[in-house]
């Protein structure tokens, strides 16, 4: 998926607004500038779009983590240089304390039915030979499955947490 898409969508799920967004890149030991945070949730045929990069993603989902979990005593985690969908994907599960049972309801409400043993190569090692590499329609409904779960959303029930 496109980084700046995913940007897109944990702000709508979350429904942050640019201040909470700056607090959490500023989470991750990362200034960022409202300006910026403007050029990259712009949709890409604006002319102020600007992509964001694989490192400014992995600093908005380690702020995102903190943010949630509590930041860590030390050195905050250098950001991935490169970032994958399974890197996204395993990050959301880390900030949202998922186990592999709410991953699956998450797809589940979103209309994706995958094992646990399936789920479970996603998170694995890329050097393991049971590592699988997450697509992008899976990581797609999984994004689905968290507004459905955590956005507000009247023709939906709420699902207990």
């Amino acid at each position: 998926m496109i980084n700046n898409d995913i940007l897109r969508r944990i702000r709508y799920i979350f429904d942050f607004d640019d201040s909470k967004m700056i607090s959490l890149f500023a989470l991750a030991d990362h200034a960022v500038t409202r300006e910026q945070i403007s050029d990259w949730l712009k949709r890409d045929e604006d002319p102020a779009y600007k992509p964001c990069s694989d490192t400014q993603l992995a600093i908005f989902l380690n702020g995102l983590i903190n943010d949630k979990r509590g930041k860590k005593e030390g050195p905050q985690p250098k950001p991935e240089k490169r970032i994958t969908n399974n890197i996204v994907f395993m990050k959301l599960k880390i900030a949202l304390n998922l186990k592999s049972e709410d991953v699956l309801e998450i797809l589940y409400m979103a209309d994706l039915h995958v094992s646990k043993h399936e789920l479970g190569a996603f998170f694995r090692k890329p050097g393991n030979k049971h590592y699988r590499s997450c697509k992008d329609q899976i990581l797609r409904n999984f994004l689905k499955g968290m507004q459905l779960k955590y956005r507000d959303n009247p023709y939906i029930k709420p699902v207990s947490s």
